[in-house]
């Protein structure tokens, strides 16, 4: 994080911010008359960062001993995905209208991996959707699917038998064990109100909204799950969108703000009136106490709040909350270790991009692309700008490095959701994936626009600091194009690699299986907390292998308005054994376990250690 007292260590791009004060009114004049202005000006600002990374001596010194300490087994590589979803069960479409006419129809939503019933396999809950009509007449329909896995990569839709019943207009899902009882319940944002359902056990649910006081209302979006207090209970923080009346929707066209490109498309979020956040305070008896301003977190400002996802961006040990928001600032509140926060995004260097504007940002992952040691942001945008990777430059804040990493220009006509730092090929380097879609259908009939369906993108690290997009090899590019948003990855097959589910706009989803067959090692770690909370929301795992250490942090929420897996995966490259595993819990206790084989699922108990091993799954993924 940045003070005002270390202005003069700002990087540079931060630096020109200070006195870019003409920038930033442009853009806030440019948003009162319209994208098209706005768009313009990061075009434009943007194409002369096109140039090589600069990372800095010790980061780039420490990467060139990893490389050349690096065994031949780990040589760079993509593994083909392919979607199995049909066979593998996944038939239920998401529910959507096709022209898209309102804004509250195009931002739908989230998917979400986690073990119901606690039988080691990975179960999806795909958030289903709604339309005006069917929400005005019968309050919508039920917020999510869920599916339960079965033998052999086969999946059985459960929803009416877990109790799932609630209706509304599903947006995103967020799971944790708020009250510890060791089974994981789920949280779904929405329009109009949100659901909290407690897990009795075996994948069946109570629904406790009204009870826990979590119901909320207006236009729910992202949601995380955070033991923010280190009290040993999870807190819960929803961002919301813009305040949308059922009854009053805004004609398409209608005004300045309803067009794009020349073309009359729904209305907002431009023009429209923005809605406050919320951040639940768990009591520990199964109620919550909202008590988003006491900590500094309603976002008075009412910007447009997507993504949300906690982490310990400055390694002090608590966690911090970043909150994406779409054409308006975004958020990151530093954690003052009190229940209250500081927002640290403008002096950070992460509320704009490095030319001071304000993006379209919706996705969000945390990662140590570059093995610094420190969280860095990844965020995907809207169309006509770069998708931002903000670098974590410790007590400098953050540099914007999409042109830099190669990871912007790609990106640049597409309309970016889902999203996460992964290891794609075990080999202890953090790879990068994004699905796309359009919110505008009738930008198919504009001439040089990007189509409402978007190809996905897959970019491999390529260990300096740079990204290669490898959708091609991967086999991803030659999928159907559609219009997607969010993304969840974990090990669905339970063999050492990461597999991707996705939610498809008005479509079954798509299951993203990872067919990997290099020969690097990995290991995958399922934490359980007993002082901590029980699903060790925000405990941080580093791996010493060799030269290298690379470390992650069970998070709830993430990707776009999306739910991964809550155990870690690591790539371990050639390495047969781990050095060290060093667990931190959310209490702030450290644990390390030495000499640790690879090629297994370990469960560790905090205070009791490694209470269980399992080998990976010879399940082939071909």
């Amino acid at each position: 994080m940045v003070t005002l007292s270390e202005a003069k260590d700002l990087p540079s791009s931060l630096r020109k911010r200070k006195q870019s004060t003409v920038v930033i009114t442009l853009q806030s004049l440019c948003m009162q008359a319209g994208r098209i202005p706005i768009l313009f000006l990061i075009f434009t600002g943007l194409l002369p960062s096109q140039s090589a990374p600069q990372a800095s001596k010790s980061a780039a010194a420490k990467e060139q001993v990893q490389a050349e300490q690096e065994p031949a087994a780990t040589k760079l590589s993509v593994p083909i995905f392919r979607d199995i979803a049909a066979q593998a069960g996944l038939t239920a479409s998401h529910i959507s209208s096709a022209d898209k006419h309102y804004v509250v129809e195009s931002m739908s939503g989230g998917i979400g991996l986690f073990d119901c019933d606690n039988d080691g396999k990975l179960d999806i809950v795909t958030v289903n959707g709604s339309t005006v009509d069917r929400y005005r007449q019968g309050g919508g329909d039920p917020l999510v699917t869920l599916w339960h896995q079965d033998a052999n990569l086969k999946f059985t839709d459960i929803t009416q038998k877990a109790g799932l019943a609630r209706k509304g207009w599903g947006m995103g899902v967020a799971v944790a064990d708020f009250d510890n009882d060791g089974n994981l319940d789920l949280f779904v944002t929405g329009y109009g109100g949100n659901a909290l359902y407690r897990n009795k056990g075996n994948c069946t649910f109570e629904d406790v909204t009204d009870r826990a006081g979590v119901r909320g209302g207006g236009f729910s979006t992202g949601a995380a799950w955070a033991d923010y207090d280190r009290d040993g209970s999870v807190d819960l923080f929803v961002s919301r969108y813009v305040h949308v009346d059922m009854n009053d929707l805004p004609v398409p066209g209608s005004t300045k703000f309803c067009q794009f490109k020349g073309v009359p498309v729904q209305c907002g979020p431009w023009g429209m009136e923005g809605e406050t956040d919320l951040l639940y305070h768990n009591r520990g008896d199964g109620t919550f106490e909202e008590v988003s301003k006491r900590a500094g977190v309603s976002d008075p400002d009412k910007y447009y709040g997507l993504g949300a996802t906690w982490g310990d961006s400055d390694n002090d040990g608590w966690p911090d909350l970043f909150v994406a928001d779409d054409a308006t600032p975004n958020h990151l509140y530093r954690n003052n270790h009190d229940g209250t926060f500081t927002d640290n995004a403008m002096v950070g260097g992460i509320a704009m991009n490095s030319e001071g504007q304000a993006l379209g940002s919706m996705g969000v992952t945390w990662g140590d692309y570059d093995h610094s040691g420190r969280l860095s942001m990844f965020i995907t945008e809207f169309a006509d700008q770069p998708n931002t990777l903000y670098r974590n430059e410790a007590s400098r804040g953050f540099e914007d490095v999409a042109m830099q990493s190669r990871l912007g220009q790609v990106s640049f006509p597409l309309v970016g959701w889902g999203t996460a730092f992964f290891d794609m090929d075990n080999d202890g380097w953090l790879d990068l994936f994004v699905v796309n879609g359009h919110v505008y259908p009738q930008m198919d009939n504009v001439k040089g626009s990007a189509a409402y369906a978007e190809p996905m993108l897959l970019h491999r690290n390529l260990r300096n600091g740079t990204f290669e997009e490898v959708s091609k090899p991967a086999g991803l590019a030659d999928m159907p194009l559609k219009s997607r948003r969010g993304a969840a990855f974990g090990d669905i097959a339970n063999n050492g690699n990461v597999d991707v589910v996705v939610l498809n706009v008005g479509e079954p989803p798509s299951l993203l299986l990872n067919t990997n067959q290099s020969p690097n090692h990995r290991v995958l770690v399922h934490l359980l907390g007993t002082k901590s909370n029980r699903a060790a929301i925000g405990a941080r795992v580093t791996i010493h292998t060799g030269a290298m250490t690379q470390f992650d942090e069970v998070r709830s929420g993430g990707s776009y308005l999306s739910q991964n897996d809550l155990r870690l995966h690591f790539g371990l490259g050639a390495a047969a054994r781990i050095d060290l595993i060093e667990v931190r819990w959310p209490t702030g206790k450290i644990e390390t376990f030495e000499d640790v084989a690879a090629d297994k699922i370990y469960t560790i108990v905090e205070g009791q250690g490694i209470k269980d091993s399992v080998p990976f799954s010879n399940l082939s993924a071909r």
